[in-house]
């Protein structure tokens, strides 16, 4: 098998038999996927470099991975031996990828990448940037796909109907919702890209991508027509007349390109321009473009009181799941087994697959000890992992995706004696996932507003983490959606207003390099709470339900209010799971539930 070098340097041939200078290579499909299947994960491929976030630049010189803080141990680990340098994005002293290329490139110069991944935003931004310099950007040639011989090909997984009781929208009512937010917009067709949001809208769910219970596809849709782009062999014969009955027309994948083209000249077009990429829009440069967010995105953010129902039950059994797992765990631990980091995700991934209405994980199970537990995004594997012994922390980031919910949570326990760092560093977290959990905020609140409240407590003795505090949630769908982004790097924009019925992540952090982690996470559901003269108020309620440890508390730096919040969160997850739990489980969630 070729190393990440030896395909750099086929890249670089191919760059120059095209009379090309540069390639950038994001790390996307023509979805805009979180969760890449493998046929589209050409960054990946090329660099060695297998984290979820980053894009690679190749010159002729030069070679380098831009990525975030959360996979900086884990990129430059990878990218050993491969002759391409860790770009360490945000740190002060590394310049945008795009200033990079800018300042490098000569006047004349073509930067290619592959338009059928690179979004409509991020086209505009480079071909302005670039043109500026005189350079170029090129979206009609593929140079990585030229080179990559063994290309995996495109999934094949079946479709199939999510049904009631736990579809709880009809797919008609959500063809209304969307083609009412069309004409609100004036648009004649509106354009889906985005695999969340198509899964939704027509209530189908798929198997193409790891975690994400969707499907390769496209759809165009209007006033009388709704047009889905699909492999024509993963929809069975049953669902496809289904699909007829209510208006959705199954199209071949490949289709999309010609009927966009067939579109009349100067047709309103509704496009989400984070969501559709310049490839795919480049077949319709005669309709006029109206730029906005996918209506489907907000619609599908706010869980009516059916889903919100379901979730709660999927939280249930996620819980119920999870104290099989940690009753395993510590007995385990104190008889003296030798358990690594890989161990925790296959007991854990067992004990979900055992619960009802379990489908898949919802992402791969962060199991992070000690110095690992640093690293907000690091995975164990089978040739890299540490052994759970001595005194430490173990963070564990998991989730599952149940027909009724899609569930997320972080817990971190104690493994020996925890150390008197560690545990002011613990309650620190704790406070600030407290504070957020009982924050009350006027109804369309911008999200990005909220992240202050959390982080507060940290900001108090000096601390911080780098990631956002919290992330939208879908049902049985994209464990990370918007357009809800509880971060203090989210832009406050009109359509992230906070509304009664988001499921949003509730997950402060505090990382020692080289020493521990600590993340606290909950999912939680924004509810009313307050009619008053100044407007409507909302608040959350914390509906993922396992206890948090509190081993590792430093109880008197809890003010009663917090005490209390705990206590009280700790007899709801009791009272919720003694149903669904027995045997060592059970006297694990009796313990773990002691008030403080």
């Amino acid at each position: 098998m070729a190393a990440p070098a030896d395909r750099i340097a086929a890249l670089r041939g191919q760059l120059a038999l095209a009379g090309l200078q540069a390639c950038l290579v994001p790390t996307a499909d023509p979805h805009l996927s979180e969760y890449l299947p493998e046929h589209w994960a050409a960054r990946a491929w090329l660099s060695g470099f297998d984290g979820s976030a980053g894009s690679l630049l190749v010159t002729a010189d030069f070679a380098g991975l831009w990525t975030d803080s959360r996979y900086w141990t884990q990129a430059e680990s990878q990218l050993q031996g491969s002759g391409i340098s860790l770009m360490r994005a945000g740190a002060p002293d590394v310049p945008d990828m795009l200033d990079w290329a800018v300042a490098h490139l000569r006047r004349g110069d073509g930067l290619a990448v592959d338009g059928r991944v690179l979004d409509r935003a991020a086209a505009a931004r480079w071909d302005k940037g670039l043109g500026a310099a005189g350079a170029s950007l090129v979206l009609n040639q593929d140079p990585v796909g030229a080179v990559w011989a063994d290309r995996p090909a495109l999934p094949a997984a079946a479709v199939f109907e999510h049904l009631p009781p736990h579809a709880c929208r009809s797919r008609a009512d959500n063809l209304a919702a969307v083609r009412a937010a069309m004409r609100d917009q004036g648009a004649e067709h509106h354009l889906l890209s985005s695999l969340d949001d198509i899964a939704w809208l027509l209530n189908l769910r798929g198997a193409d991508v790891d975690y994400n219970p969707v499907f390769l596809s496209h759809v165009l849709l209007d006033a009388d027509r709704v047009r889905l782009y699909i492999a024509p062999d993963k929809i069975p014969a049953a669902l496809a007349a289904r699909l007829a009955a209510d208006g959705v027309e199954l199209r071949d994948y490949t289709a999309l390109a010609v009927d966009l083209a067939g579109l009349a000249a100067d047709v309103a077009l509704l496009v989400d321009p984070a969501r559709v990429t310049a490839g795919t829009l480049s077949h319709a440069p005669q309709v006029r473009v109206i730029e906005s967010i996918n209506p489907s995105q907000l619609l599908k953010s706010i869980k009516n009181s059916a889903e919100a129902d379901n979730i709660r039950q999927a939280m249930a059994q996620d819980g119920a799941a999870l104290c099989e797992f940690f009753a395993w765990f510590e007995s385990a631990l104190s008889a003296g087994e030798h358990i690594t980091e890989i161990d925790v995700d296959t007991h854990l991934s067992a004990a979900r697959a055992r619960r009802p209405g379990f489908v898949s994980l919802s992402f791969a199970t962060i199991a992070g000890f000690n110095a690992n537990g640093a690293m907000p995004h690091y995975r164990a594997t089978e040739s890299s992992h540490a052994a759970i012994q001595g005194d430490g922390l173990l963070l564990i980031d998991s989730g599952g995706q149940y027909l009724g919910g899609t569930t997320d949570i972080t817990r971190v326990v104690p493994v020996g004696t925890p150390s008197a760092a560690q545990r002011a560093d613990y309650t620190a977290v704790l406070r600030a996932h407290i504070a957020l959990a009982r924050a009350q905020f006027p109804v369309d609140t911008a999200s990005s507003v909220l992240d202050a409240v959390a982080r507060m407590p940290l900001w108090r003795r000096g601390l911080d983490y780098g990631h956002g505090t919290g992330h939208g949630v879908g049902y049985f769908l994209n464990v990370h959606e918007g357009p809800q982004s509880i971060s203090v790097r989210a832009h406050a924009r009109p359509h992230q207003g906070m509304q009664a019925g988001m499921l949003t992540s509730n997950e402060p952090g505090l990382y020692r390099d080289g020493q521990w982690g600590i993340r606290i996470e909950n999912l939680v559901l924004a509810v009313p709470v307050a009619q008053t003269a100044f407007g409507s108020f909302l608040g959350f309620e914390t509906v993922t339900l396992c206890p948090i440890d509190t081993r590792c508390v430093v109880r008197e730096w809890l003010s009663a209010e917090e005490l209390d919040w705990l206590n009280s969160y700790h007899q709801q997850v009791r009272a919720r799971l003694l149903p669904l739990v027995d045997g060592a489980a059970r006297d694990w969630l009796l313990a773990r539930t002691e008030p403080l």
